[in-house]
């Protein structure tokens, strides 16, 4: 498969390898901790999604200047052992406590966070330069794309075959050393990559509104950037708390881990399935149209898990219904993500790139955090279905607009 082409390249097997571990952690950790949030706070675990969206929000604002001034192997590989450190510390507390300590929890939350907001500007920067040939970017970043909605299926899969049988803990220490795994196969990147070269000290504002500016030199790629916070707080706010809310109410709390698991994985085969089809794929003439294409999709996936949950139907086949209805909002997000990526990457000079990352992470984080400071007061007044419709509708008005705004003369049209 044409996707899997540019792990050929001893390098890029090896930043691939240490994607894999850590995001198969990464999705065992946002599993099992929206979980357990929702058991401890209800509704107001939302407000531990906000805290997190928050604190990347700050780092990739005001860390920018500074990171870019780093060589980019040594970033992704502090950022990965700051955050193996701090869940395997989260876990030794637990033990010792006999229940999770609420200040270990928030600083693992933290320093996730920072981690991230570091990591992944490094990441988008170091991809390209590994990649000999230019054609091959679309397939390199649909690779490591698939990696995150592979971890998305065989992480809420392992919670929704063993979640009854193991403690949620040892899924945060499963996490803490797949970031050490990650760190090891960055750390062996030493041989083939070379340290940027040194730039002078920059403003953090100035380091913040370069990848803004950037990214509005094109139509496409400044309205994607505009409404990616709209989109990723409407996902995170339907899949983070509506939906394990929904699940806890129509479920008892034994199995309801696994049938949210269930849930989350079932969107994760659609997701990987969209991933391969389009990363085998070249980059389309005129990409705007998968683009939007995706995002409906999407949308029109969410509004059907809506629909199931309000049917008048007893509650297994509710679940099927919400089940079904996931997996259908799961064919979406390549058709938007992997060209979005690539355009990013071809259009934007190099240079520009980790500024242009960290704009996409501001602007996510900082619709992720409005929405879970806002989806806790929805879910106590409107109930969680009423969340997932909205957020659907959200999804499919932002398509509409996005395809009547930004037509005509467009480089990534």
């Amino acid at each position: 498969m044409r996707i899997l082409a540019p792990l050929r390249d001893g390098s890029v097997a090896r930043v691939w390898s240490a994607l894999a571990f850590s995001s198969l952690g990464d999705q065992l950790y946002a599993v099992a901790l929206g979980w357990v949030a929702i058991s401890v706070l209800g509704p107001a675990a939302g407000y531990l999604g906000a805290a997190r969206a928050g604190m990347v929000l700050v780092a990739a604002t005001v860390g920018g200047g500074i990171a870019d001034r780093w060589d980019r192997r040594r970033t992704m590989v502090a950022a990965d052992l700051a955050r193996g450190a701090v869940l395997l510390a989260l876990v030794a507390a637990w033990l010792t406590a006999g229940h999770p300590p609420a200040v270990m929890l928030v600083l693992a939350v933290v320093v996730l966070a920072v981690g991230e907001a570091f990591f992944q500007p490094a990441l988008q920067t170091l991809l390209p330069t590994l990649i000999a040939e230019p054609r091959m970017l679309v397939a390199a970043n649909g690779l490591l794309d698939a990696t995150d909605r592979l971890a998305r299926l065989l992480g809420p899969g392992l919670i929704a075959v063993i979640g009854a049988a193991v403690a949620p803990m040892h899924f945060f220490t499963l996490d803490g050393l797949s970031f050490l795994v990650s760190a090891l196969a960055v750390a062996s990147l030493r041989a083939v990559i070379v340290s940027p070269r040194a730039v002078g000290r920059v403003a953090w504002r100035r380091a913040a509104s370069t990848g803004f500016r950037a990214m509005r030199q094109d139509r496409l790629l400044g309205y994607l950037l505009r409404v990616s916070g709209v989109l990723n707080g409407a996902w995170y706010a339907v899949f983070f708390l509506a939906v394990p809310l929904v699940i806890a109410g129509l479920h008892d709390r034994a199995d309801g881990l696994g049938l949210y698991g269930l849930v989350i994985s079932c969107y994760g085969v659609s997701n990987l399935v969209a991933n391969l089809i389009v990363g085998s794929r070249e980059l389309p003439q005129h990409p705007r149209l998968q683009i939007f294409a995706g995002v409906t999709l999407t949308g029109s996936g969410i509004a059907l898990m809506g629909v199931a949950i309000i049917a008048p139907l007893p509650p297994a086949w509710r679940l099927a219904g919400l089940i079904a209805a996931s997996a259908l909002s799961g064919f979406g997000g390549p058709l938007k993500d992997i060209p979005f990526a690539t355009l990013r990457q071809m259009l934007i000079p190099r240079e520009q790139i980790a500024a242009a990352m960290r704009a996409y992470l501001i602007m996510v984080y900082s619709g992720t955090l409005i929405a879970m400071l806002l989806a806790p007061i929805v879910c106590t007044l409107l109930g969680a279905p009423a969340v997932i419709l909205l957020c659907g509708g959200l999804y499919i008005a932002t398509a509409v607009v996005g395809w009547i705004t930004t037509g005509g003369k467009n480089r990534a049209n």
